[in-house]
């Protein structure tokens, strides 16, 4: 066979490209009656079908047709808490009979619960809790995805943790971003050496397990229960100089001003948001520092503050949506359901919601070469029983996942 052809053509399909940002352009970049080529994991060629240079059969290896469905980038959850030992469901229990968040944090509950489960289990079992959470965002259609630390708070945990994430990534074949949150809690052997923690975060525990390979990103919760703006600023400070892009968990239950830090280092996203300040968001449209949204945190935490979503709009910030997938605060396994919720609660429009999961949200992890789907993008991508956008958001439930393309081949979710 020639080497020129492509290996695979796909024919009739509704491609949800979100390629085109500009005002009068189609929505989401869509493409009706569109074909796309895949070659060596790339997307080769994209059009109409009328538009091929030759009859389908002569220029690719595989010819398929989809009947109309719906092709989109595979979608992109940038900010995660996947790999965990236990749960928290008891604290869900608590919550809904009056304890708020903060009184089970400082009750002893909280991510330090969840520290308690981690250090106890083994990298195998960490692995196999994870693998079936991982297996069910792959199945909702999710090809990249980022995992933070933060549940180890100690060297060794910390890296097991890491590990694991980047043993997800090889065994499912899918990206895996790692994030290093050290500045995530208080470990308890430290509740009365605050400084002597931060200390070890950035001068030991950074450092190690950057120089080990096992570090993307790094990120802290600035917050009145998490950690001081100084203490933020000091691991991003040490991020810089290994040469680390940084992101932040900022202005959830209070503003910390932290997202006017995140962006003075440039940062990929500032995460949450709802008490985001006037000068915050544009601290963020200087920077390029994306918004990413947690609808599920909002929903499972009961919250009523809003994120200021006109303003982030006025001042075109882009806005990404994650599960952020954690055991205390937001135990959601559907990327899809996140930008339904992000639609219902948040007002975001199904086009905005959408582009945060792929576009935008590659953003945020700061890779280029995926979240639309054109020429010379990786080709990952999804198709759906759906024949337009919308339906995404708009079906509550159900897994609406045809096919899911990694590198330019279907894959088993259970793989």
């Amino acid at each position: 066979m020639s080497e020129s052809r492509w290996d695979r053509l796909l024919l009739n399909a509704t491609l949800a490209t979100f390629a085109n940002e500009l005002a009068g352009e189609s929505p989401c970049g869509l493409i009706e009656r569109g074909a796309i080529a895949l070659h060596n994991g790339r997307v080769a060629w994209i059009g109409r079908m009328d538009a091929l240079p030759a009859a389908p059969n002569t220029l690719a290896i595989k010819v398929e047709s989809l009947d109309g469905a719906l092709v989109t980038p595979g979608l992109i959850d940038c900010h995660t808490h996947l790999v965990f030992g236990g749960d928290r469901a008891q604290e869900f229990d608590l919550r809904l009979n009056g304890a708020s968040y903060e009184d089970i944090a400082r009750a002893g509950g909280g991510i330090v619960s969840t520290v308690n489960a981690t250090r106890a289990a083994s990298e195998e079992v960490l692995f196999a809790q994870s693998l079936g959470r991982a297996q069910a965002l792959l199945a909702d259609g999710v090809t990249t995805l980022e995992i933070k630390s933060g549940y180890g708070l100690d060297l060794q945990s910390e890296r097991r943790m890491l590990r694991v994430a980047r043993r997800l990534g090889r065994e499912l074949g899918i990206t895996v971003r790692t994030t290093f949150l050290g500045l995530h809690a208080l470990p308890p052997e430290y509740q009365d050496r605050r400084a002597d923690y931060v200390s070890l975060v950035c001068d030991e525990m950074l450092p190690a397990l950057a120089g080990e390979g096992l570090v993307d990103a790094v990120d802290a919760f600035c917050e009145r229960i998490g950690f001081t703006r100084e203490e933020t600023r000091r691991v991003f400070e040490q991020a810089k100089q290994l040469g680390l892009p940084v992101k932040l968990h900022a202005e959830q239950l209070s503003d910390r001003d932290g997202a006017a830090l995140v962006a003075e280092y440039g940062g990929l996203s500032a995460d949450h948001l709802e008490h985001l300040s006037d000068s915050g968001i544009a601290a963020m449209a200087s920077a390029g520092t994306v918004a990413v949204l947690l609808p599920g945190a909002f929903y499972a935490l009961r919250e009523t503050k809003l994120p200021p979503i006109p303003q982030l709009r006025e001042h075109h910030v882009p806005m990404a949506i994650a599960t952020d997938c954690n055991p205390g605060t937001s135990p959601l396994l559907s990327l899809r359901l996140a930008a339904g919720m992000a639609c219902t609660l948040f007002r975001l429009t199904p086009e905005e919601a959408l582009r945060g999961v792929t576009i935008n949200a590659a953003r945020a992890l700061g890779l280029r070469d995926r979240g639309t789907l054109a020429i010379g993008q990786r080709a990952d991508l999804v198709i759906w029983n759906a024949r337009q956008p919308a339906e995404l958001c708009y079906w509550i439930g159900s897994n609406l996942v045809r096919e899911v393309w990694l590198g330019g081949e279907p894959v088993s979710p259970a793989a």
